[in-house]
């Protein structure tokens, strides 16, 4: 892989030449002078510099081996480890490795070095050091010759973009659908047997689906799934006799395999590159494995094992010894559901209703031979008509004495074909009165059908957040209970792919945020571990979705404190609102009441992603809290987004639609009723009192049209509608009806007009707008002036200093760039001290620093900047390839803002980071 920039390539390449030589020379020190630790403390740095710097810039063999070395340095200076020839000689190995990895980022010439081959190496003489019996009489591994490395060399990609790639249409789409079962119940299933390990018939479901995983990948020939498959039930099969225990670490290697396969899945489908290192993930697999019988697959293993080793199966996995959390979807991925099962008797009746309609069909094109009967008729009456009317004026001037009277003859048949006429005519009435019904009845049921084709249970979203919850509560150190319950309420398809995102925001919030951890728990009189629950239930033709939990609740003084810190409002501002209108302050774009973030909850995006994203699909969302004692957070949601039952009302001369689950009621106003409070008309409903607008200013219409509806009385139809804890009455001209209604999305040039959210077509064949209830909400607060205050704008911007301070130049260069491209002024240091040094000199709006650095750490950098009084409300970034929770904790301690890991770390984590805290 070679660095496209070329101010970054040389700035590698002169930083890891740099770092190198040390290495090297100082690995020669060390083997003259194995006592002295304060080498190895410096050995420890620069490889952790050249990690970081090759992390950066997404050099993911380089960073996979120095992690490794840095692992064994780390083991030496705590004297796990002593130093001899055949450790220095490997990692001399690596560092030779590594060096070859350089050139060929730097000059994209491949370099010949097989990642796979150096790792194993390094990880087998840490092995053999630490777990070698003293008493064991056999030789020790040969450090790996150079004339191995120098065969190394990295696997090509196929042309697809993945290795995996089923060809076949058919079989992808089974063995997508198959595997995705099979994931979701043994993800399930290690998390019952978490709480129930001693459930025997739970494990054995679970080596029945790794089973079959491990066949399908098999028969498809998807190899390096079949090796991680066996893997992983290898370690299952000792839980299962007894011989160990399912502990925690064995449950997050479970779930990191489970993973992998997933990914892997995901590329015999799609073709892209999973990223997956076998072998590493192997190595895991094995150093964790105790002994246990050996089954008739180890031989299928072993094949499959050196397959993937011809083939160069290679792909990138986090490091030895950093277990991997659920992939928590993002707000940029996209969930969507391909597939969806259905019964047989769904079908069944639909195909049923297809033969009834083909029925009506046909009656309908008979009533169309009918009518040209009618026509056929109507034509020949015509044309007798004129004829007769020809021979009554001939018979006048030529025949006056004839015996034939054609005026009396042309009466008779016409009476007889209006008879004629009259019978057809009120058959088809009849028959197309039938028809109609039959043909309503018949739509209906078909739309219903298709309908329910869509819906699937809550569930389907609901269980991809259980291990999501397990691994987060894991990793802030707190016990969690989750309970899911109304999984079986259905909604469209389209609603659970587009309400994962706000669940997933709303359960991080819930956990980094609400939930305290068990000792403060305690403190407090509540059980250590704490409750989360998600509920979804069905409330008429809406869907009711809760998330609960018994932790803190919003601290509504503290929420009144950030706004006022963060100049969303002002003081007197805030003293007029209710308790309801400051919780919702928390829905706001980067509002968050917590001081430090970290990838957990945070990362520059909160719950205002929530609102938008539950608007986006017509529907609201509300928060009631108490201190102490927790929260829900609801959603309220419409079954499906295809059809609405709507409210049809007139304002000036013109219908506009309501949906109907917004409307309270509706009544008369009488003029009398209607007074004033704090300068907004106001009436009382069930004592209550509701504001009240005129729809036709709402939406600004020309008031020059006389209104279809103006009673000579003094009353006036209003319709009071329900927007979360809001209520609202809209004055209209009048009410018309209520009907189901198809919406119809709107163009691309009016997708987001004011008020409106889409259109329908009534029966007349006009086009009718769809109001959105919650902009009128808007429209009327604004108009009116009840809502709560505007925030504050800042009218005098300024360009925002930033101070950088990291001591690996390659990662500098590509902190400053990213910093400098977002509009930030960078002021940048080369290690803690020199950026203690330029922190005086201008005044900073924040401070961007590594932790590992010489002279003076992050760490300590920031003990020190928060030491100083004028810079305590200083906004401080950590960010490190540090990634333990102990790390995180450090960082908090001394005063952090946010930590951020360079495993993780893109443009827009940190540029939205930035923008929270400043």
């Amino acid at each position: 892989m070679r660095i496209e920039d070329r101010e970054l390539r040389i700035t590698f390449r002169d930083s890891s030449e740099e770092h190198l030589q040390k290495l090297n020379d100082g690995l020669l020190y060390l083997e003259n002078h194995p006592e002295d630790l304060a080498q190895i403390e410096v050995l420890v740095r620069e490889i952790h510099t050249l990690k970081s710097s090759a992390a950066m810039l997404e050099l993911k063999d380089i960073a996979t081996i120095t992690h490794q070395i840095e692992h064994i340095l780390g083991n030496l200076v705590s004297g796990e480890r002593t130093i001899s020839s055949q450790i220095v000689d490997c990692l001399g190995v690596g560092l030779d490795a590594i060096g070859k990895l350089v050139r060929e980022a730097v000059t994209g010439e491949p370099s010949g070095v097989k990642a796979f081959y150096v790792l194993a190496a390094l990880m087998g003489v840490g092995k053999a050091q630490t777990t070698r019996d003293p008493t064991d009489a056999s030789p020790e591994p040969e450090p790996l010759p150079d004339s191995t490395v120098a065969s190394l060399s990295p696997p090509s990609p196929s042309p697809s973009g993945g290795s995996l790639y089923i060809e076949d249409e058919e079989l992808r789409h089974t063995f997508k659908i198959a595997c995705e079962e099979h994931l979701q119940k043994l993800e399930h299933g290690v998390l019952h047997l978490e709480a129930q390990p001693d459930d025997r018939e739970k494990m054995e479901e679970l080596l029945r689906e790794i089973h079959s995983i491990k066949g399908d990948a098999g028969m498809l020939g998807v190899h390096d799934i079949v090796p991680l498959a066996h893997a992983w039930e290898q370690q299952l099969i000792p839980v299962r006799e007894g011989k160990r225990p399912l502990t925690e670490e064995l449950s997050d290697l479970l779930y990191q395999g489970l993973d992998a396969i997933g990914k892997l899945t995901r590329e015999a489908v799609t073709g892209e590159a999973s990223g997956v290192n076998i072998s590493q993930v192997l190595t895991q697999f094995a150093d964790s494995a105790e002994p246990s019988p050996q089954d008739e697959d180890e031989n299928e293993n072993n094949d499959n094992l050196q397959t993937n080793s011809s083939n160069g199966s290679e792909r990138d996995f986090p490091s030895h010894g950093h277990l991997l959390t659920s992939p928590s979807p993002s707000p940029e991925s996209d969930y969507r559901i391909d597939t969806i099962r259905v019964a047989t008797s769904n079908l069944d009746a639909l195909m049923t209703q297809a033969g009834e309609l083909t029925v009506t069909k046909i009656r309908i094109a008979h009533r169309l031979s009918q009518i040209e009967a009618i026509t056929n008729l109507w034509e020949e009456w015509n044309r007798d008509a004129g004829a007769n009317h020809l021979a009554l004026e001939s018979f006048g001037r030529d025949e006056p004495g004839s015996s034939f009277h054609p005026i009396r003859s042309f009466s008779q048949r016409t009476q007889t074909r209006l008879d004629r006429l009259g019978v057809l005519v009120d058959r088809l009435t009849q028959d197309a009165r039938e028809d109609t019904a039959r043909l309503e009845t018949i739509t209906s049921e078909l739309e219903e059908g298709v309908r329910t084709l869509r819906l699937l249970p809550l569930s389907t979203v609901f269980n991809l957040f259980p291990r999501m919850v397990r691994d987060l509560a894991r990793r802030q150190g707190k016990e969690v209970e989750f309970a899911i319950a109304g999984g079986e309420t259905q909604a469209d398809k389209r609603i659970l792919e587009e309400i994962k995102d706000p669940l997933l925001h709303i359960l991080r919030n819930a956990i980094d945020h609400g939930i305290e951890p068990p000792e403060e728990r305690e403190k407090l009189g509540k059980l250590p571990k704490a409750r989360l629950g998600l509920r979804g239930r069905q409330m008429g033709n809406n869907i009711i979705i809760e998330v609960m939990d018994d932790g803190r609740g919003l601290d509504v003084e503290q929420v009144k404190k950030t706004a006022i810190e963060r100049k969303l409002y002002r003081e007197e501002d805030l003293a007029v609102m209710t308790p309801e209108q400051i919780q919702e302050l928390i829905f706001m774009p980067g509002f968050s009441t917590r001081n430090f973030v970290t990838e957990i909850s945070g990362r520059g995006v909160g719950l205002d992603v929530v609102r938008a994203n539950v608007e986006r699909l017509k529907g609201s969302v509300s928060i009631e809290s108490l201190p102490n004692q927790g929260s829900i957070v609801r959603m309220r949601l419409g079954t499906t987004l295809a059809t609405a039952h709507v409210l049809l009302v007139a304002v000036d001369e013109i219908t506009y639609a309501l949906p109907i689950e917004f409307v309270q009621a509706a009544r008369l106003v009488n003029r009398d009723e209607i007074f004033a409070i704090e300068n907004r008309e106001t009436i009382l409903v069930e004592g209550q009192p509701i504001s009240i607008v005129r729809l036709a200013d709402l939406l600004e219409l020309d008031r020059n049209v006389t209104p279809i509806a103006s009673p000579p009385t003094r009353q006036q139809p209003c319709i009071v509608l329900k927007v979360g804890q809001d209520y609202l009455g809209l004055l209209v001209d009048a009410l018309l009806d209520e009907q189901d209604a198809i919406l119809k999305p709107q163009s691309r040039l009016l997708k987001r007009v004011r008020n409106v959210s889409g259109a329908t077509i009534l029966g007349t064949g006009e086009v009718c707008m769809v109001l959105d209830p919650q902009d009128l909400l808007a429209s009327a607060r604004a108009a009116s002036g009840f809502a709560p205050p505007k925030p504050i704008l800042d009218l005098e911007p300024h360009q925002q200093v930033i101070l950088l301070v990291e001591d690996s130049i390659a990662t500098r260069t590509q902190e400053k760039r990213i910093l400098e491209g977002a509009g930030y002024e960078v002021i940048a240091a080369v290690d803690g001290l020199d950026g203690l040094k330029k922190l005086p000199t201008r005044e900073f709006d924040a401070v961007v620093s590594d932790i590992q650095m010489p002279n003076l750490d992050g760490l300590a950098l920031t003990s020190r900047i928060r030491s100083q009084p004028q810079y305590r409300e200083l906004p401080i970034i950590l960010v490190t390839s540090l990634a333990t929770d102990d790390d995180r904790r450090k960082g908090a301690e001394v005063g952090a803002n946010a930590y951020i890991t360079k495993s993780s770390l893109n443009q827009e984590v940190l540029l939205e980071t930035l923008r929270r805290l400043i």
